[in-house]
């Protein structure tokens, strides 16, 4: 199932960007520290849900149905990991 494990590495590499800028923006800005830093832990709170939704399919014996779930995983996951680098640049203004 290697659509699995490409799929948890992207959730660790959205993960590992969002913590990348949190902390390049503490060090910009260490006025806002713990508005940052409420991001970063949204994206590990989001990071341990995705996990979760990719080990649990609905249907794990059907092929079809785990790779609609996996696909509709993936957009997911861009769009709320995307709500978040927007939380982070508003709060960067």
């Amino acid at each position: 199932m290697s659509s699995l494990r490409i799929l948890k590495k992207e959730i660790d590499y959205r993960l590992e960007e969002l913590v990348f800028d949190c902390d390049m923006a503490m060090y910009v800005q260490p006025a806002k520290e713990n508005e940052i830093f409420a991001v970063m832990q949204k994206g590990v709170e989001l990071r341990n849900e995705f996990y979760k939704k990719a080990n649990n399919p609905a249907e794990p014996h059907n092929a079809s149905l785990v790779r609609k779930h996996y696909s509709a995983l993936r957009r997911e996951l861009d769009e709320r990991f995307g709500e978040l680098f927007e939380a982070l640049s508003a709060t960067n203004k």
